[in-house]
């Protein structure tokens, strides 16, 4: 079965919320509207009674006559027309009563003469036979501390059943028709809204692989739809420089595979064209294994790197910095020996993390290695260890060169070689700041340089404490 779309379902939802809301609303006015009129009956009768009783109708030996039905329509006018009532004595024996009850008498329930006793009136729904329901209230006379009377006010309530039942009627019809044009009026508000939904995903649907410089366009009005298509947008950037530097790293790799494997391939051609001796084809060999060996690296280089920024790593456990800076410190100083650049530790102190140590050996080691690589001879390179704000702080300081301003936001881009180092035998594979980079990143931290022309430059790896 075919999914509901987004504006079938808005025009739903909207319509059953509606149609509760109403059904709710239908049934407390019918509620309240039934109980005002009764409350309105209920007074109705009080005041008849009340009339009666302060005329004095009520007294004992006061006999048969229109008296009270006179003074009834002199205080109520019309409205005394449906009302009717009866006078019984304290002993349940039915005495004045109204001229249309006929030769019907009120019934006096025991329920109404308990509550006489305690001196409250009592209303009651009761069938009169003939004339269908009526209200009744049964109201005790009483003076001295005796019970003298009763005093019984009936209505019909025909009228009032009637009222109500035009009004339900009146509901089932209102209910339908506005749940039925709210319906309409909902379906038309999600089209109108879901308009421009549709208008951005038929750009998106426009934008390919091979097209990434389309943007999804913006009205300018600032609201959740206009804040979508910036969103959209900004992925569609991050995903056309992705793509580009995907391109450009493919291209840049298959360049620095490309160069060892012809240089490979040219040397084999020129040593089999013709016999050579032993020794031309020890060279040879030589001059292909160094070539070999540069693949090799390359594409273990190449590994790491795609592997760092995938996140994956082995096993990660607690690092003590401070006997990783010593390792180093070791290294770097077999590398600048025969460079005359001193390579030292400056301050250090204990700092732990937990990751990969193999791999932030290898970060620390590119960053000492690039040092040592661009420092002139009479040079240092420093490495120092700190702490501070939850995080740990290596740094490598050097007095080479220095860099660019321009260019130290592109150093850390996979096989990018300054102007000062694009000499192969130099600048290597320009991967070893781009592994450093990658390798601090997936533990969390961070790789910043400083760096000025002519005075060097400060390489700063930040990491979260363990």
């Amino acid at each position: 079965m075919r999914p509901l779309s987004i504006r079938v379902r808005l025009t739903l939802w909207y319509t059953g919320l509606l149609l509760a809301i109403l059904l709710l609303i239908s049934g407390l006015s019918y509620s309240m509207l039934r109980r005002s009129i009764a409350q309105d009956l209920d007074a109705s009768l009080m005041t008849v009674a009340q009339i009666i009783r302060d005329t004095g109708y009520s007294t004992p030996g006061m006999t048969a006559g229109p008296g009270p039905e006179a003074a009834l329509l002199q205080v109520l006018g019309p409205e005394s027309y449906d009302k009717f009532f009866q006078l019984v004595d304290a002993e349940g024996n039915p005495g004045i009563r109204s001229t249309h009850l006929g030769g019907r008498t009120l019934p006096l329930s025991a329920l109404a003469r308990a509550n006489a006793a305690r001196g409250v009136a009592t209303f009651e729904t009761v069938q009169l036979s003939p004339g269908g329901s009526i209200r009744l209230l049964t109201m005790p006379v009483v003076r001295g501390g005796q019970l003298q009377a009763f005093i019984q006010i009936g209505m019909p309530l025909g009228h009032a059943r009637q009222a109500l039942r035009r009004y339900l009627e009146t509901l089932l019809v209102l209910v339908p028709l506005g749940v039925a044009l709210a319906a309409a009026g909902g379906a038309a508000i999600s089209r109108a809204a879901l308009t421009r939904v549709d208008e951005m995903s038929r750009s998106a649907r426009r934008i390919s692989a091979q097209d990434l410089s389309r943007r999804v366009l913006l009205r300018g009005t600032g609201d959740e739809l206009d804040r979508l298509a910036e969103t959209l947008n900004e992925m569609l950037a991050r995903l056309e420089g992705a793509f580009a530097q995907m391109q450009r790293f493919t291209a840049d790799a298959s360049h620095e595979l490309r160069t060892p494997l012809t240089a490979l391939r040219g040397g084999v051609e020129v040593a089999l064209r013709a016999e050579r001796s032993t020794e031309e084809y020890r060279r040879v060999l030589r001059s292909s294994l160094e070539e070999v060996e540069r693949l090799v690296r390359l594409s273990e280089d190449l590994l790491l790197l795609s592997r760092s920024a995938a996140g994956g790593s082995a096993a990660r456990a607690t690092v003590d910095l401070e006997a990783l800076c010593v390792e180093v410190l070791e290294v770097g100083a077999r590398l600048a020996e025969g460079r005359d650049v001193a390579v030292r530790l400056d301050t250090i102190g204990p700092a732990s993390v937990i990751g990969d140590a193999a791999a932030l050996r290898r970060a620390a080691l590119n960053l000492v290695e690039n040092a040592v690589k661009y420092t002139p001879a009479g040079g240092k390179v420093e490495l120092s260890l700190s702490c501070g704000d939850g995080h740990a702080m290596l740094t490598v300081r050097d007095t080479g060169a220095g860099i660019d301003p321009s260019d130290t936001g592109r150093i850390f881009e996979p096989f990018v070689r300054l102007d000062t180092a694009r000499a192969r035998d130099t600048g290597g594979a320009g991967l070893g700041l781009a592994i450093a980079r990658s390798i601090v990143v997936s533990h969390g931290g961070t790789l910043s340089v400083e760096s000025t022309l002519g005075a060097g430059s400060l390489f700063t790896i930040r990491l979260p404490l363990a």
